[in-house]
């Protein structure tokens, strides 16, 4: 087994030739110098880091002159951002084709060039230890708002093993992180197919036989003859959630019954949702306001963060923070999901309150309802459940893969689990079948 040494951030930086500098800050990047050319030079600030990647949806953009006047603040491959305040937990690896990126507004940036005492891919890891995140917040500074600094990071405790070793872990994890990466390109297709044919169909109605139609006016523009606008109550069941009282145990203790809050969407960014970090009792759920609901429903996140979207797999419960759409005899559940998303805005805007904003269950309900005729959803329903059951698999597949990668990160990266037990290849079989 290798033996493992213990090493400072700032001390293991230094043997590998590199430094930790903090990013531009404030008047340095005005609002007027982003930019939505897609070519732009992509800034990589606090909010853009995921799971210890950049997420490449949400990066904001300069162009090539500010850039330039930046370049002290490029980024190479193999670096790592932190994010210097605020959510100090976070931090984001730069893969190969995100070199030549900026570190951005309230980044700091590690870069440690010589390999030969740490790998960058190990590094990356090494850092998504849970113990790291917690070290970095209770070393952080600050009143209003946790804030580190260059002298913070560089204290930061480590352990290092040998570079083969290193390796030999790197290796490990990377091939959970491969298998995760080719299901996420997998479910970004299947999605793109999944809203492109309801927009065709039902936005742009171009349906199978829409050529022989006759359309008419209605109070959402010209429609088809045979389809209806009505309001949403009059198609729809919407129903709304409750919490337990927190005082009492026994709603809680032992629960079995899934409560979600907005943030277990938020937190899972998947379609399909079965796990809530919260799970009930049958007596907490008969002593609240908290409905219970079958699998198939649709959930949309009704307050504050609005129409973060989910559809259940199983029956559960939620908060007052949703309204939910039980099932409907003839509309799939993918319909009212891709009909919820595509009105995002126009949902948005009947939003009220002035301390947090709220889509009230009576404004949803008059909300225009536009009912195509039956035998266009049966085939629609033909369509799109099987895409709907592809995409259900995949992110399934990801939390199973997710789930083990994150229970052996941390016995790895610490020297706890012994990796000359580990086969690879039995380790991923099962999965990848």
């Amino acid at each position: 087994m290798s033996e493992w040494r213990e090493w400072r951030l700032g001390a293991l930086v230094d043997a590998a030739g590199g430094h930790i500098k903090t990013g531009p800050f404030g008047s340095q990047l005005h609002a007027h110098e982003y930019t939505t050319e897609p070519r732009g030079i992509p800034v990589v600030m606090p909010k853009d880091m995921v799971r210890g990647r950049v997420d490449r949806r949400s990066v904001s953009r300069v162009d090539s002159a500010t850039a330039e006047r930046l370049k002290a603040h490029y980024l190479a491959s193999g670096d790592v951002v932190f994010a210097r305040r605020g959510d100090v937990g976070r931090f984001a690896f730069v893969e190969d084709d995100e070199a030549g990126w900026l570190c951005g507004t309230g980044s700091m940036r590690v870069h440690a060039p010589d390999h030969t005492v740490v790998l960058p891919r190990f590094l990356r890891y090494a850092l998504d230890e849970p113990r790291v995140a917690e070290w970095l917040i209770g070393q952080s500074v600050g009143s209003t708002m946790p804030n580190l600094n260059a002298k913070i990071v560089s204290d930061l405790p480590l352990l290092l093993p040998d570079p083969p070793t290193q390796r030999r872990i790197a290796a490990i994890l990377s091939a959970f992180d491969e298998l995760i990466e080719i299901n996420e390109r997998r479910i970004e297709v299947l999605e793109d197919l999944a809203r492109s044919l309801y927009r065709e169909w039902f936005v742009r109605f171009r349906f199978p036989g829409h050529n022989d139609v006759t359309f008419v006016d209605s109070e959402l523009g010209s429609i088809p003859e045979a389809w209806r606008v009505r309001p949403t109550r009059e198609v729809l069941s919407p129903v709304g959630g409750g919490t337990p009282s927190k005082k009492r145990d026994e709603y809680w203790d032992g629960g079995q019954i899934a409560w979600f809050t907005p943030s277990d969407l938020t937190k899972s960014g998947s379609r399909y949702v079965g796990e809530s970090k919260s799970r009930i009792t049958p007596l907490g759920l008969s002593s609240s306001g908290a409905r219970l609901f079958p699998a198939g429903s649709v959930l949309m996140t009704s307050r504050a963060t609005l129409g973060v979207l989910g559809i259940a797999t199983t029956d559960a419960t939620c908060n007052q923070g949703f309204i939910v759409i039980p099932p409907v005899d003839g509309i799939p559940a993918e319909f009212i999901y891709e009909w919820l998303a595509i009105r995002k805005s126009q949902l948005e805007s009947i939003a009220t309150g002035a301390t947090f904003k709220e889509i009230t269950k009576t404004a949803f309900t008059r909300f225009p309802f536009l009912l195509p005729a039956r035998e266009v959803l049966a085939r629609f329903k033909d369509r799109i459940v099987p895409v709907g059951e592809q995409l259900h698999v995949c992110e399934e597949h990801n939390r199973r893969l997710a789930a083990t990668r994150d229970l052996l990160l941390p016995r790895l990266v610490t020297g706890r689990l012994d990796i000359s037990d580990i086969d690879l290849g039995d380790l991923l079989s099962t999965e990848a079948a």
